[in-house]
């Protein structure tokens, strides 16, 4: 069996996988190259405050505070 990039190819959770010294450089190179962007920073900023709004969202949840659907006065605020 040969590798084709056009694939999509699955492993198994514990399956270990070996880098070179080389290869690491490059891959954690790229990563802060890419991360260090103010572009980045920006999408790291949204991702935080949408991961503590769901947090917010699942306490109102869990209060009775935020429900399920639509409230049939019309007079909620909806979020998709």
């Amino acid at each position: 069996m040969s590798y084709d990039s056009g694939k999509t190819y699955s492993w198994k959770a514990d399956e270990v996988f070996t880098l070179s010294g080389h290869e690491f450089g490059l891959i954690l190179n790229a990563l802060r190259a890419v991360l260090s962007t103010e572009q980045a920073a920006q999408v790291l900023l949204a991702a935080r405050a949408n991961d503590a709004l769901e947090k917010i969202m699942a306490k109102n949840v869990k209060e009775g505070k935020l429900i399920e659907g639509e409230l049939p006065n019309g007079n909620e605020e909806k979020l998709d």
